[in-house]
């Protein structure tokens, strides 16, 4: 990538505000703003994590019904 593609990038992430910029002098430091990241996953992740918990318990019903 080009010097002005990753500052095109960084400025659109900035925006989003899923970075945070601090200038020291003619340096600009980027970092991860964790909060709406963690947003992110959480919402993406619970959407898959709530099948896999209904599928686990199904298997446990099934496995303790067999034991009996």
């Amino acid at each position: 990538m080009t010097r002005q593609a990753v500052t095109k990038h960084l400025v659109i992430l900035e925006e989003a505000n899923l970075v945070t910029t601090i200038r020291h002098g003619r340096e600009k430091l980027h970092y991860l703003n964790p909060v709406p990241i963690h947003q992110i996953g959480e919402r993406w992740i619970r959407k898959f994590e709530r099948d896999k918990l209904v599928a686990l318990g199904e298997l446990k019903r099934q496995l303790e019904k067999r034991d009996e």
